[in-house]
């Protein structure tokens, strides 16, 4: 356990300064919209201990977890060989015991669900999640192991990838969207589950917690390199990783004066939500979320124009949006597997394959020094090597024409025995 919180959060938009609670997701002062973000009493002092609570000083929690892995950072030469990089550097986060990598749900997902976790109250609200599948699995397997209450909410889509070494606690309640249903959905349902009695929501891209968890990818990265990345890239949905990167290193670099890392952010064509914004797209973003071999790159609410967010985020470091397509992230996914000796996930194909059309266009250059985020893998591995029991869903809602978010918050309150919004849910 940690003692006093050894944090504030302080308004991007208006500077206004919070004590956490470990719920508060904004400023309720009057402004455009704007993150906060996390002003810790002392400065960055290298890492403790081991995994990832080594970076406790750099987390804003209230207590910490045992026997959580970390993001590995080792140097990829033949891989850089391949792709004409002559400094390549990967972060993984997933299954890979011969690199010391043991997140078991086999994503850097992970790193934030301990995290939010670790930051929430004693006696806290059920916590309402939206997952397109990785981030479900995070949170479900942490919850289960630490008895917190949450309801998650996914596509039936992402059924495949919630498969865990034991069933879940029964307080990590599993609500299915069957037929048509979509990331976008969940996102939307979980939006109106949150606002349920006795719930509340995790809050994506605006929880600390979710933001400076994923920061310690850029965290190992400086401890093993014994400085900053000249580039950084990943794969994104959101951006919260991305955006996460980029806050870390500024708290790294501290007062100290020279460039950040320039960051990359990958996205899956045909259906692409952030690069259509950062190239000045309006109205629909074209191609459809289905059809692309990543989709938890498909949130089409990306938090672009947020004060702290994504667009900030590519103008301070000097960075773009990149594309790859289904094809070259099947590729890209194969390539790693042959090079490095272990699977990968397709949201890291995406990210391997527009580094490489990157460096093959001269906009990455051969002897920057490269960071890439591969932000999960080792799933087939781990499911060869331990036996892993499917999900039970606690609620399956069909899901089609004429299926709104409201019908499966009406389902629910009647599951929870909750009557016209009255009554209070507890954790069971």
């Amino acid at each position: 356990m940690l003692g006093k919180r050894h944090y504030s959060l302080v308004c991007a938009a208006c500077g206004k300064r919070y004590e956490d609670d470990g719920l508060i997701l904004e400023c309720p002062a009057p402004h455009e919209p704007a993150f906060l973000h996390t002003e810790y009493r002392a400065p960055y002092a290298g890492a403790t201990a081991s995994g990832l609570f080594r970076y406790g000083g750099l987390l804003p929690v209230a207590r910490t977890f045992p026997d959580v892995g970390e993001p590995v950072v080792h140097r990829a030469e033949r891989l850089g060989r391949l792709l004409g990089l002559r400094r390549l550097w990967i972060a993984f986060s997933g299954y890979w015991p011969e690199r010391e990598a043991f997140l078991t749900t086999g994503t850097f997902k992970e790193l934030e669900a301990y995290t939010v976790l670790g930051r929430l109250p004693e006696a806290a609200p059920v916590l309402v999640v939206a997952s397109a599948g990785n981030t479900a699995a995070a949170f479900a397997w942490a919850a289960t192991l630490h008895r917190v209450p949450c309801l998650i909410v996914v596509p039936a889509s992402a059924l495949e990838r919630l498969r865990f070494p034991g069933p879940l606690d029964p307080r990590v309640r599993l609500v299915v969207l069957g037929g048509t249903a979509t990331y976008n959905d969940a996102l939307a349902c979980a939006e109106l589950l949150s606002r349920l009695p006795g719930h509340h929501p995790e809050g994506g891209c605006r929880n600390v917690g979710r933001r400076d968890g994923l920061g310690t990818v850029m965290l190992a990265a400086a401890r093993v390199l014994g400085r900053l990345p000249e580039v950084y890239v990943q794969a994104v949905g959101s951006g919260a990783g991305a955006i996460a990167a980029h806050e870390a290193a500024r708290r790294v670099r501290g007062d100290a004066h020279g460039p950040l890392p320039r960051v990359l952010m990958c996205q899956n064509t045909p259906y692409a939500p952030l690069s259509h914004a950062w190239r000045g797209g309006t109205g629909p973003v074209p191609g459809r979320a289905e059809d692309v071999v990543a989709p938890e790159l498909t949130n089409h609410r990306p938090p672009f124009t947020v004060r702290g967010g994504v667009r900030d985020v590519l103008a301070e470091s000097r960075g773009e949006v990149l594309e790859a397509d289904n094809e070259a992230a099947l590729a890209a996914m194969a390539l790693f597997e042959q090079t490095e000796g272990v699977d990968i996930e397709p949201g890291a194909g995406v990210a391997l394959a527009a580094l490489a059309e990157a460096a093959r266009s001269g906009r990455v250059g051969r002897d920057e020094l490269v960071l890439l985020n591969i932000t999960g893998g080792g799933r087939d591995r781990l499911s060869r090597e331990v036996p892993l029991t499917a999900a039970e869903p606690w609620l399956r809602m069909p899901w089609g024409l004429g299926s709104t978010a409201e019908d499966t918050v009406d389902l629910v309150r009647r599951e929870l025995g909750q009557v016209s919004g009255a009554g209070t849910v507890g954790a069971t």
